[in-house]
C-alpha cells in the first residue's frame, strides 16, 4: 500500500515514521510511505504556497495551484489512491475509518499550515476530510501520523500477532478490557482470579464482561451503535442495575 504525503515540513515525518513498527514495515516493504515537500510543485522566486485571505481577516491560507499540481502528479503515479485532507472540520477519524482505509490501494494526505486551504482544493481534489477531534494543531502533519499508524496496522504482516488488532479498543465497537502480565501482584493489587484459572471459557467470559463494564463507565455513547447479542444486553442491564444501586 502506497501512503503519499504532502507537506510543507517533511522532516517532521523521519523519526515518528522510522521507529518501531511502522518503520520495521516501511524497511521490510509491507507498505510504501513517501513525504513529499509541497514546495516542490510551487512556483516563483520565493516558491509560494500561502497568500492573503480575499475579503480579508488574519492569517494566510495555502493557494489551489501548488496543491493542484502535486495531487496531479501523485496520481498520475498511482491514480487509485484516495487523496484526504487532515482539517478539524473533518469527520472524526475512527478505528472503522482505518479499516476500511487500509483497503485502498494507496492513500494521498494533505497536510494543510496557516488557516487552512482555499476551498477549490475541497471541491476539486479532495475525497475525504479527518480531524482527530474537536481540537485546532499548528498543521495536519500530526494528524497524518495517526492516521497512518492506524491504518497501517490492518495490513497484512504489519503487526507481529495478526490476532491483535481484533483485540483492539473499537474493533468490535466496544473498548478493550482489562490486560495484565507478570507479577500475579503487585504492591497489593493481585491479578482477578479467573486469569490464572487456565478456563478458557470463564476467561472469555470475563473478558466481555469487562469490555462491557468499561464501555459503560467510560463511553456509554459507544453501546448504542456496538453490535450486541442478547447476552451482552442481559449484561449490560445488570451491570446498569448495579451502578445505581450504588
Amino acid at each position: 500500500m502506497i501512503f503519499d504525503v504532502l507537506t510543507l515540513f517533511p522532516a517532521m515525518f523521519d523519526s515518528p515514521m522510522e521507529e518501531s513498527i511502522i518503520g520495521r514495515a516501511v524497511r521490510q516493504q509491507l507498505l510504501d510511505l513517501r513525504v513529499h515537500n509541497l514546495r516542490d510543485w510551487a512556483q516563483g522566486k520565493h516558491l509560494q504556497t500561502d497568500d492573503t485571505p480575499y475579503g480579508g481577516g488574519d492569517g494566510m491560507v495555502m493557494k489551489p495551484e501548488p496543491v493542484g499540481r502535486a495531487v496531479a502528479a501523485l496520481k498520475e503515479k498511482s491514480p487509485d489512491s484516495r487523496v484526504l485532507l487532515m482539517t478539524p472540520q473533518g469527520q472524526p477519524f475512527t478505528q472503522r475509518h482505518a479499516a476500511r482505509l487500509s483497503q485502498e490501494a494507496g492513500l494521498i494526505f494533505l497536510c494543510g499550515r496557516y488557516e487552512g486551504f482555499d476551498e477549490r482544493i475541497r471541491q476539486s481534489m479532495v475525497d475525504e476530510e479527518f480531524s482527530l477531534g474537536d481540537f485546532v494543531l499548528t498543521g495536519g502533519e500530526l494528524p497524518a501520523m495517526v492516521m497512518i499508524d492506524a491504518i497501517a496496522r490492518h495490513l497484512p504482516r504489519v503487526l507481529g500477532n495478526a490476532g491483535s488488532v481484533g483485540g483492539d479498543s473499537f474493533a468490535d465497537g466496544l473498548l478493550e478490557y482489562p490486560q495484565y502480565t507478570r507479577p500475579a501482584e503487585y504492591q497489593g493489587m493481585k491479578v482477578p482470579e479467573v486469569l490464572l484459572s487456565g478456563d478458557h471459557a470463564r476467561i472469555a467470559r470475563w473478558r466481555r464482561e469487562q469490555q462491557l463494564l468499561r464501555t459503560l463507565e467510560r463511553r456509554p455513547d459507544l453501546l448504542e451503535s456496538a453490535e450486541l447479542d442478547e447476552q451482552d444486553r442481559q449484561i449490560v442491564a445488570r451491570l446498569r442495575n448495579e451502578r445505581k444501586k450504588i
